[in-house]
C-alpha cells in the first residue's frame, strides 16, 4: 500500500512541475509575445515522456 501512495505522490509532483512550467510558457507567449526556446520545449517533452512511462508501468 505504501508503494501505491508513493507512486501517487511522484505523479502529483511531476504533474505540478509540468503545470507550472506550462503556465510560465503560456504567460511568456500571451503577455510578452516571447516564444519558448526549443530546448525548453524538448525538456518539457522529456518530462512528459518520463511521467507517461511512470504511469504506464503501473
Amino acid at each position: 500500500m505504501n508503494d501505491i501512495n508513493q507512486n501517487k505522490e511522484n505523479v502529483k509532483m511531476h504533474l505540478k512541475d509540468l503545470r507550472q512550467t506550462l503556465k510560465k510558457m503560456h504567460l511568456a507567449v500571451t503577455e510578452e509575445l516571447i516564444l519558448p526556446k526549443p530546448d525548453e520545449v524538448k525538456i518539457l517533452m522529456n518530462k512528459m515522456d518520463q511521467l507517461l512511462k511512470l504511469i504506464e508501468s503501473k
